[in-house]
């Protein structure tokens, strides 16, 4: 899960990591009174902001109100703005970079820095990027940071900051569950200070409900794809007219396409997964219905998922939600032939291969 800059920022202040005072505005009337210069930030969960006009200074209350009234609804890098965050302008000094990003090649966490913050990492030289394996068994250490101070040209006051806010930013990374946290730019202040400017913070997925006070909303997100979501599919809305349901990504993909090369338009992407559980299957035909598609295909390649359970799913769906449009089934796998035989008995198209199924799929959406 990729949290959006205010929420990392939020973390990063409960662990002791400074940033800049700031709060969020999604609504004009959200807009407290002005006070300082203060820099109005989109919140979208891309990089680049700035480049792309995302990110709007303030030096007065009127130029506050109309940067909000830019930004909010706004399309920053294709994606739509919902919220700002309007934070204290920093005065800068210089700009550096640190992350620590789990690397599964290494089975670690690996800490990044550079003296050269401020600008995309991949952009830096080799040779001016400091890196170092923490091992997870030990966790990190002073002696890492004093590495990597020295190696930046950190001294005094600086370097110590910088060394409190690597040790607070692992415990970061450990506590919340995280693939990534990083601060690009972290900047030093013309008083000395060191401030996270920004944040960057990805929550292992897997790691989610242990962590229930966070939920992204995905702006550009559908109200179906939501709902989806929300119940475990992963699950796209399409601009066809038929349904899709298959098992796994890969295979839902092929299906897509193989749907697009005979003709037909596909209405949606959705992934069952792995299961062998009917009321998974009757949950999926729930969403696929609500996306209104005139015909129904559905890709099973059965490992995990049995095919006999996955039919038990498409009946007691058809008899729960009276589902009239055409369903056209492709099983493979195990107990094949006891799903087509249940699939059989209840009147409901079944094919072994899926060339087949989508000639027939795509010919009944055709004249629905």
């Amino acid at each position: 899960m990729n949290l959006y800059e205010y929420m990392g920022k939020a973390i990063f202040r409960s662990y002791g990591i400074p940033v800049p005072d700031g709060y969020v505005v999604e609504k004009e009337s959200d807009i407290r009174p002005f006070t300082k210069p203060v820099a109005v930030k989109s919140q979208i969960l891309l990089g680049g902001r700035g480049k792309s006009g995302g990110i709007k200074f303030a030096k007065n209350e009127n130029e506050l109100r109309e940067a909000v009234k830019a930004l909010l609804n706004s399309k920053v890098r294709g994606l739509t703005v919902t919220k700002v965050l309007v934070e204290d302008m920093i005065n800068i000094d210089r700009e550096l970079y640190v992350s620590i990003a789990l690397d599964r090649s290494q089975r670690a966490p690996v800490l990044i820095a550079s003296a050269e913050g401020g600008v995309e990492i991949e952009s830096v030289p080799k040779e001016k990027i400091f890196t170092r394996r923490i091992d997870p068994l030990i966790g990190y250490s002073d002696y890492i940071g004093r590495e990597a101070t020295a190696f930046m040209g950190l001294q005094g006051d600086v370097a110590s900051q910088f060394r409190d806010i690597l040790s607070k930013l692992y415990r970061v990374f450990n506590g919340e569950d995280c693939e990534l946290v990083e601060i690009n730019p972290l900047v030093v202040t013309k008083e000395g200070k060191l401030v996270a400017a920004d944040s960057k913070v990805v929550v292992d997925s897997d790691a989610v409900y242990r962590h229930k006070e966070l939920s992204v909303t995905d702006p550009e997100k559908t109200p179906l794809e939501l709902e989806a979501q929300s119940k475990g599919y992963a699950f796209v809305e399409l601009d066809g007219d038929i349904g899709v349901i298959a098992n796994g990504a890969g295979l839902t993909m092929a299906t897509l396409d193989a749907l697009t090369l005979h003709k037909g338009k596909p209405r949606n992407f959705l992934d069952l997964g792995g299961t062998d559980n009917v009321d998974i299957v009757v949950n999926a035909f729930d969403l696929v219905l609500k996306a209104k598609p005139k015909a129904i295909l559905v890709n099973i390649f059965g490992g995990v998922t049995k095919c006999d359970t996955v039919a038990n799913g498409i009946v007691a769906a058809k008899q729960k939600y009276g589902i009239k449009q055409p369903i056209v089934v492709r099983l493979s796998g195990v107990h094949e032939d006891e799903g087509r035989e249940i699939l059989r008995k209840n009147g409901i198209d079944s094919y072994p291969t899926m060339m087949e199924a989508i000639e027939r799929v795509v010919k009944l959406a055709g004249g629905a």
